[in-house]
């Protein structure tokens, strides 16, 4: 959809809708309100998309994909399950940190009943590549192998969304990259094999 329109409308539906989605109630905002914020006609977002959650759920798909574009870069090269994994959780913080709108959109204002009935909820480039890397940790007796890798997806990401929450709550005090490494070794610790005894830097 977002294909047919214009770089220049691109733009203006973008910036629109993270602009008044990051910061309104879901349930409050409307077309209408994008309509005027981009310049663009209610008509032409209407025909595109035909509801203010497909609008949405369009730019977030975006916005998602890039950070998991950045995603499969960084992870190329490294062996490491451990620096896999805290590779991983560092770019999570530091990409919502410096696309806060986006943070406050995904873990804030959206309405999670409303995304997951979206098809864009289920980002199976990014879930396929987390729970691979998960199972391949957990087939090396690295990882828990007693939860489902599924389970430690959700412990992961729920650590992101938590930290990218309370950040803002408590003021963005701080850097949340800058506190990365940090946070992961506690995570760490709730992911790992508990039955293997293997010094942290050579797992």
């Amino acid at each position: 959809m977002l294909d047919e329109l214009s770089g220049d409308i691109h733009a203006r539906l973008e910036k629109a809708v993270l602009e008044i989605f990051s910061q309104s109630d879901f349930h409050r905002a409307s077309i209408r309100d994008i309509a005027a914020k981009a310049g663009v006609s209610f008509t032409t977002i209407y025909k595109h998309y035909g509801s203010k959650e497909r609008l949405v759920f369009a730019f977030v798909d975006i916005w998602m994909g890039k950070l998991t574009d950045r995603i499969v870069d960084h992870l190329q090269g490294i062996e490491n399950m451990k620096e896999k994994l805290r590779k991983v959780f560092w770019l999570q913080l530091d990409y919502y940190e410096r696309h806060e709108g986006l943070g406050r959109i995904v873990f804030m204002t959206l309405p999670m009943k409303t995304w997951m009935a979206d098809e864009t909820f289920a980002q199976p480039r990014m879930m396929s590549l987390m729970i691979d890397v998960l199972r391949q940790g957990q087939k090396e007796g690295i990882l828990n192998p007693h939860v489902r890798a599924g389970t430690l997806l959700d412990f992961f990401m729920g650590f992101v969304q938590r930290s990218f929450f309370m950040w803002i709550l408590r003021g963005k005090k701080g850097s949340l990259s800058e506190q990365a490494n940090i946070m992961f070794e506690m995570v760490w610790q709730g992911m790992a094999n508990p039955q293997k005894n293997l010094p942290g830097t050579t797992l």
